[in-house]
């Protein structure tokens, strides 16, 4: 496979990561997403404190192929946006799981990863996805 697929992150079908750190939750794309959009030249963040629902979105990415929401993996407030993509999106593409971080969003009360897939759950929706 072409794609880095970072072990012990969860993913959803839309192709977020999602990390839990205690309560928080880090949450970016995966290194497949970001091929797929191709270079990516702004990203829009909602304002931190925004309460989320799973599945909603939590940011718009734009690339020279497209637009794209970004979607919240868990239920929670957004604490923490990346700021420096505002500036370098283009760290979206260099460093998916890293500097490319979007979003660090606060667990509600009883939320949870449960329902995301790990990594090997992923690597096969993606072999999936791509022989459709």
């Amino acid at each position: 496979m072409e794609w880095t697929i970072e072990a012990g992150l969860k993913y959803t079908k839309k192709h977020e990561w999602a990390k839990a750190e205690g309560d928080t939750v880090t949450v970016g794309i995966s290194d497949y997403a970001q091929d797929k959009l191709g270079s990516i030249v702004f990203v829009e963040f909602p304002d931190a404190d925004t309460e989320v629902k799973a599945g909603e979105s939590v940011a718009v990415i734009e690339s020279v192929k497209a637009v794209a929401d970004t979607y919240s993996p868990v239920m929670g407030t957004i604490v923490e946006v990346n700021e420096a993509l505002l500036d370098q999106p283009e760290l979206l593409n260099e460093d998916p799981y890293g500097e490319g971080w979007m979003v660090k969003i606060q667990l509600a009360p009883g939320a949870g990863l449960s329902g995301l897939m790990d990594e090997k759950e992923y690597e096969a929706f993606i072999i999936k996805e791509e022989e459709a």
